[in-house]
């Protein structure tokens, strides 16, 4: 299949497997959750009856005080351990490679079908300043939260849109599913759809 560059008369002809391929909903939705899920911290912690700093002395008589209890670190009283008690864990949800790709081959598809995937042949700037970057995607139909796709992200274009808190820059090496998902169009430069399409292949 071929993408049509923006402004220009060429055409880019790509793999029909990495741009073309049928939308997948459930694995698309696992890829994403398990990539959520490996960056939480999972650092929650509670103690136990066991670890509660207080002593373990009974704390009355066994009869005659009413109910009957040792001490009173337990979950039941004020100051006592947890019940149930949240351990520092991991989040992390095994994907293997083969999904991952096909997960991000089926986005761009979806992108590329729904005509929010545009091509263009380099996009740069000569120096970074969020003016001439707010100017330059002025010219392009990409919605409130475009993310630029770029061989290799320059420093110029970065910094010219971290001020800008719904556009995202990334390079091929750091595109990830949670981005294309969350974007309203994708501007991807030639030479990263070929390096995309090395990648997927």
């Amino acid at each position: 299949m071929e993408l049509t560059i923006t402004g220009s008369a060429n055409k880019l002809s790509v793999s029909d497997e990495v741009f073309g391929r049928e939308f997948s909903e459930d694995l698309v939705h696992q890829v994403v959750v398990a990539y959520r899920n490996a960056g939480r911290s999972g650092t929650k912690a509670q103690k136990t009856r066991a670890e509660v700093n207080g002593t373990t002395k009974k704390s009355k008589k066994q009869k005659g005080g009413g109910a009957r209890h040792g001490a009173l670190t337990a979950p039941i009283f004020v100051g006592g351990g947890v019940t149930f008690a949240a351990k520092p864990r991991s989040f992390a949800q095994k994907v293997n490679r083969k999904m991952y790709r096909a997960a991000i081959s089926s986005i761009l598809s979806e992108l590329n079908r729904q005509g929010r995937l545009k091509v263009v042949d380099s996009f740069d700037l000569d120096a970074a300043k969020t003016s001439a970057l707010v100017t330059k995607l002025a010219g392009f139909e990409l919605g409130k939260r475009p993310l630029i796709v770029t061989e290799d992200a320059s420093e110029n274009l970065f910094l010219s849109a971290r001020n800008l808190p719904y556009v995202q820059v990334r390079d091929v090496q750091g595109l990830d599913p949670v981005a294309l998902v969350g974007a309203d169009s994708v501007l991807i430069t030639a030479d990263a759809v070929k390096k995309v399409e090395e990648w997927l292949a």
